[in-house]
């Protein structure tokens, strides 16, 4: 096994309900998931700022009065902005077909229905934390090409523009050092 791939992967659960968190908790914990949690869209976007994570599982309600799923949506929208290549998978116990689309239109990877099947939410995570790393791998080869071949130049910061966005270029070989070395 690669070094790059025996670091547990990041997510990040977020839900109103401490129970709920804490079950996913320790669902991940035992398939040798690292996890932070969150209790608001606010703490979302702060864990977020602080931490990469691999993969976000989202409820799409955060009070209880509230089955719209208007706030989740949102928050989703939010984190797609922040980083479009980061796998966010929605849950909620409230689910119908339009608020699937509705999340799968905003960026979302997959759709959970509460109560979660243990095994598909595991599926989903790895299968959705593989592509994600596949895809971001790609993009820094494609960087690395360009600035070999000589086009665009970097920036006096290491920076170059690419397809999907911008990419720094001494961010992702820092990234790159520190999962071979986990």
């Amino acid at each position: 096994m690669k070094a790059a791939e025996q670091f547990s992967p990041r997510v990040l659960i977020a839900d109103d309900q401490p129970d709920v968190r804490e079950a996913l908790r320790l669902l991940l914990k035992g398939e040798g998931y690292d996890t932070a949690s969150a209790a608001s869209p606010a703490a979302v976007l702060t864990a977020l700022e602080a931490r990469e994570f691999d993969a976000v599982l989202i409820d799409l309600n955060y009070t209880r009065d509230t089955t719209s799923g208007q706030v989740g949506l949102d928050l989703l929208s939010r984190i797609h902005s922040i980083d479009s290549t980061l796998p966010v998978v929605v849950m909620t116990a409230w689910g119908s077909v339009q608020i699937a689309v509705e999340a799968m239109r905003r960026g979302a990877r997959d759709f959970v229905q509460k109560p979660w099947d243990n095994a598909r939410l595991i599926a989903i995570l790895r299968t959705q934390i593989e592509l994600q790393r596949a895809l971001r791998e790609s993009r820094r080869l494609e960087a690395e090409n360009r600035v070999l071949r000589g086009w665009p130049y970097a920036d006096r910061r290491g920076a170059i523009d690419a397809p999907g966005g911008r990419i720094d270029l001494a961010h992702w070989s820092l990234r790159r050092q520190r999962a071979d070395h986990r």
